[in-house]
Formats: C-alpha cells, structure tokens, sequence
C-alpha cells in the first residue's frame, strides 16, 4: 500500500506530460519563447500546479471536517460550503458587481460562511447525527444551486459562462492564483498541524473530551473556520470542485491513516494526486478532439460511488424523530375535505383573478373564455405536481420517521433530469413524447440504483436517505457536465431545471391529475404499513409486515409520483418537504390523513408559488422552482433550527 501514492503521482505526471502541447521551455525570457512555450510557461504549467493547489485545500477542508464531526460522508460538498461560495460569487457577480473589486475570495468565504453557520446550526441542535448533517447540506446546497441558476437565467444568455466557470474549471492564464492558494494552503496546513493534538482528543465522546479540559465547543468551531477559508478559496479561483474533499481522507484512510494527525497530514497529499488525476484525463481526452468539460464537474462523479461506498460505515444510530407533541384533531377526514375545498377554492380564484396594465380585477365571462384554455391546464397541473411532490415526501418521512425526508433526497428528480438531457442532447430535434420518456426512464434508473444499493444489503431507513442522497449528487455531477458545453440545448436545460408549467397542455395537465388520484389511492391502501413502519424495523417484523417489501412499494409509490410531477414541470423543490409538516401541525397524525392532507396542502403550495412566478415580474414568467424554493427555505431553517423537545 505505501507505494499506492507515489505510483498515482507519477501517472498523474506522465498524464499531464502527455496532454502538454510541447516540452518544457528550456529558456524563460518572455520575448525569446515561441507560442507553444508561453503556452507551456503560462498556462499549462500553472494549470497543473493548481491541481495539486487545489486538491490538497479541498482534501484538508474534508480532513478536518470529517475529524471534528466524526462523520465520514462530510466535506465542503456534501455539508453545502461549496454551493453556498458558488451562491456568493454568482449573486455579486449579477446583482453587485462592483463588490468584486475587493476580490473573489472575500464573496466567497462571506458565502461558505452562511452555509456552514446555516448547517452547523441545524446539526448542532441534533447532536451532529451524520444523517441530519448531510441532509441538512444537500437540502442547502440545492437550495444555493437552484438560486444561483435562477439567477443566470434571469439575465440571459450572455451570463451563461458564469455557470461553466463556476463548474470548476482549472484553466489558468498565469501563476497569481497558483501562489495566493498555495499561501492559503500553507498557512492552512500549519494551523491544521497545530490542532491535530485537540482534534485526537475529540474524537473521544464530547464529555470525555471535556472531562480532560478540551474545550469542545471551540475547537469545532476553529476547525470548521478553516475548513470554510480553505473551500471558499478554491471556490474564488476556480469554482465549485465536488467532493475530493470527500474522496481524499477516504484514500487516506485506505492507505493507513488511522489517527486524526495521519488523516490530516496524508488527506491533502491525496487530494493533489486526485484532482491532478482527473485534471490529467480531462487534458488526455481533450487532446483526442473530446470536447473540454470543467474538471470540477468531472470529479463530482466520484461522489456518489464514493457515497454509496462509505453508508456500511456509518453510526448505525436512529435520524432524529418527528415531533411528538404535536395535537390530533377528533375528526381529521373532516379537516382533510375542509383544506381540499379551500385548495378548489383557491384555484377558482387564481382562475378568475387577472392583472392587466391598469391593475388586478376579476375576469368577466368574455376574458375568462378567452384565457381559460391557456390558465386552467397550467394551474391544475401545477396543483397535481404540488400534491405528488407532498404526497411522496409524507410516505417518505413516514418511511424513515425522518422529517427530514424529502422527494429531492430521493434522487428521482435528479435522474429525471438526466434522462431529459440526455435526449435532449443526443437527438437532433427531439419530440415531446421522447422527452418524457428519457426523464421517466432517468427517473426508473435512479430508482434502481436506489434500490440495488440499500435493499439489497440493509433496509435501514437512514440508509435509505443517504443513497438518496448519493444518486442525487450524481446527478448533479452529470448535469453539471452536459450544462458545461455551453450551447443553446444547455441554456434549454438550465430553462428547464429552473421549473415552469407554462409548457403544460391539457391533456398533460389531466395526467398529472389522474396519476395524483392513483397515487392518493394507492396510499390510502398502504396506511397500515405507513402507520407501522414509523415504530421501526424491529417492531415491524414482530408484527408480521413483510418489511423489504413494503419498503419496496413505499418507495416506488415516492419514485412514481416524484417522477411525474418532474416530467412535465421540472424537479421543483421543498414543497415534498414542506406540505406533510404542515398537515401534522394541522392535527392531521394518522397515515390516511396525513397523506392525504399532505397532498392538499401541496396543491395549495403549488398554486401559490405559481401565481408568484407569474405575477412578481408581471407581464414576464420567473421560475417556478424558484418560488417554490423560496417558499420552502424559510420553513427548512425554521423547522430544522428548532430545538427538539
């Protein structure tokens, strides 16, 4: 094994050496080179530097994230710092440009800094389960990806190379950014040296460690600091680059490392070679006429393997539980039909309620024929893809008694949303119909993964999240890759990603809503096991539930109604979240109830969110993603800052 890293840098070397356009100048007096050696000297040279630069920031920061937190899935992606400096650098860059002249990395750190204060918050109120963490940052690094995308879109075409830009691309014109992250990695990595003897003493329990002086509480938060200063700097330089923090204390720990002061000193070593790797096979295939993706994007690949790969080495302890002092209403049917009927109310409001030059009125019968067509489609297909989405996320957090379960944790939407791109790149001129096949095919391959990884070894519900979580980071990555080109079909993509029924014809829109019907019916036939499955595995087998499959169909009913609202609206966000927690603090506890209350309130959600996308920018459409995002993330910080009683 101790010859593993040294034979991996020399491959990266030999890689690099091959996709150089020429040797090594043998001269350095700038007028005295040709094209190729200025090249060579100011470009190639320090794009290869960068690599090690980079990846030995981003190993350290998962080094020491992954230390102070005891959790081995932790790094700057998956804990959303990364997604939160990209946030940063894309709402300056649109919004307040000449905040820039202070630099990029000031933007960047101000970014990672809400993320991580955002997330640490949450886990620290939840004992830093490595479940919650996780979620908690794949639910804000959506939420940060989504926002910045929304962002772009809204400015047009002309920003698009912000998106490529911050997909991690190591692309250099000179050695200033080399030298000012290679201080940062200094100064990091001495810092990280000098904590290594606290950082062993907490890896010991938090009242052991206090027991022998160690302020806990201090040291995480130093550890975390550094952790952020050294993502967002590379996040300033060169992007988002996705999970070699992840990858590297993993090697590092394959490759002996035991101790937090062996992790922290072998992770950011491993880091270089990774990042220099995949930067070498970037460069290689480009140079075979491949077209030239961002490397941050490639390496964002490695992620959810990698994901699916570290679950069996997860705490087996239990997610946190939903509240159980919320009330119970007598009769809940009765207020299931009271919100249902204030849901058609309000969709025969937003039926009638118009906007024209000289303010709001209602539409008489002359315009309500004429708008009729066009409004009724749009409006009821976003009210059933509101009711899928909640419905799907009340059967998951019923699943794995983990209100934070969501449809976007699943990892549907983001299959669906690789099929979709997948035919839209790969055909020429690709019809409706083939479109919504590849995203209902990307959705079923997600969900077969999904299910291949967590069925087949371990139904247990955390794991179930976490492979969720996996297959959406895949996704993400793929995405990130297609998106990297740059051309029209891209922009079409980032359209398309960003949510809108604008597109929704009538009979799309009556899919959605019988297929909401179905899902509805088949919930209600499976609230016995929604109701037992909460109580745990161990007293569900004592019952008799036959648990695999059940969890099965419970996850399928999730997949089938998550997968079509994604493919005629897009992977809209949080109203799976949101809905089945307001139906509980609606007294709506029992399953039926609770489901199909869930599926009401994100009708209504969904409605809400879309009369905002249309009217906030009256007469143009914004994102309706966006509004539902926006819609969610309050009660997300609300929900999961709350201190569990």
């Amino acid at each position: 094994m101790k010859f593993v890293l040294p034979l991996a840098l020399l491959l990266s070397a030999l890689l690099w050496a091959l996709a150089a356009p020429s040797g090594l100048p043998d001269r350095f007096a700038t007028e005295a080179l040709s094209l190729d050696e200025l090249l060579m000297l100011y470009g190639h040279m320090p794009r290869g530097a960068m690599a090690l630069v980079a990846g030995g920031c981003l190993g350290l920061s998962g080094a020491l994230l992954q230390v102070v937190l005891r959790n081995p899935i932790a790094d700057p992606s998956t804990l959303g710092i990364s997604s939160g400096a990209q946030l940063a650098l894309v709402a300056v860059t649109v919004l307040f440009p000449g905040l820039l002249g202070w630099g990029r990395a000031p933007v960047a750190l101000a970014g990672a800094g809400a993320a991580a204060a955002l997330v640490m918050g949450m886990g620290a109120l939840r004992g830093f389960h490595p479940v919650t963490m996780v979620i908690a940052g794949m639910l804000v690094s959506l939420f940060a990806s989504s926002f910045a995308g929304a962002l772009t879109l809204a400015q047009g075409q002309y920003l698009f190379s912000l998106v490529v830009w911050t997909g991690g691309s190591l692309v250099q014109t000179g050695w200033g950014p080399v030298l000012a992250l290679a201080l940062v990695l200094a100064l990091g990595g001495g810092l990280a040296a000098l904590m290594a003897r606290p950082l062993s003493v907490l890896g010991l329990e938090a009242e052991s460690a206090r027991a022998l002086g160690l302020s806990v509480g201090r040291v995480r938060a130093l550890a975390v600091v550094l952790a952020c200063v050294l993502a967002a700097s590379v996040s300033a330089a060169v992007g988002l680059v996705a999970f070699v923090g992840l990858a590297a204390p993993a090697l590092a720990r394959a490759l002996g490392a035991r101790r937090p002061g062996q992790i922290l000193a072998l992770a950011p070593l491993t880091g270089a070679v990774l990042l220099s790797l995949v930067d070498g096979l970037v460069l290689t295939a480009a140079g075979y006429g491949t077209e030239m993706f961002p490397t941050g994007a490639v390496t964002g690949l490695i992620g959810g393997p990698l994901l699916l790969w570290l679950l069996p080495r997860l705490r087996a302890t239990p997610p946190p539980a939903p509240d159980a002092h919320l009330p119970r209403k007598a009769r809940p049917l009765r207020r299931v039909g009271l919100i249902a009927l204030a849901t058609v109310v309000l969709l025969g409001l937003l039926l009638m309620l118009g906007r024209t030059p000289d303010g709001w009125s209602l539409l008489d019968r002359e315009r309500l024929a004429l708008f009729l067509p066009n409004r009724l489609p749009r409006l009821a297909g976003a009210a059933a893809a509101g009711g899928l989405l909640a419905l799907a996320g009340a059967a998951l957090q019923r699943l794995t008694a983990n209100p934070l379960a969501s449809p976007e944790v699943l990892g549907v939407s983001g299959g669906a949303a690789i099929g979709y791109a997948g035919v839209l790149f790969l055909a020429a001129a690709p019809s409706a119909v083939a479109l919504t096949s590849g995203a209902a095919l990307g959705g079923a391959l997600a969900m077969a993964v999904l299910t291949c990884a967590v069925l087949g070894r371990d139904a247990r519900p955390e794991r179930l999240l976490l492979a969720g979580v996996a297959v959406s980071s895949l996704a993400a990555a793929l995405l990130s890759i297609l998106m990297a080109a740059g051309t029209m079909k891209s922009f079409a993509v980032l359209a398309w990603l960003s949510g809108s029924a604008s597109a929704l014809t009538a009979s799309g829109a009556a899919l959605l809503v019988a297929l909401l019907a179905f899902a509805c019916a088949a919930a209600v036939l499976m609230a016995r096991w929604l109701t037992i499955l909460p109580l745990g595995p161990e007293v569900a087998r004592a019952l008799g539930l036959p648990l695999r499959g059940a969890t099965l169909c419970v996850v399928a009913l999730a997949a089938l109604a998550t997968g079509a609202a994604t493919v005629l609206v897009g992977p809209l966000s949080f109203v799976g979240l949101m809905a089945p927690h307001l139906a509980r603090r609606c007294g709506l506890a029992q399953a039926v109830p609770h489901l199909l209350g869930s599926a009401a309130l994100g009708a209504a959600l969904m409605l809400a969110a879309d009369f905002g996308a249309r009217m906030a920018s009256f007469p143009y459409d914004l994102p309706l993603g966006l509004f539902a995002s926006l819609l969610g993330t309050p009660w997300l910080i609300w929900m999961m800052l709350r201190r569990p009683t």
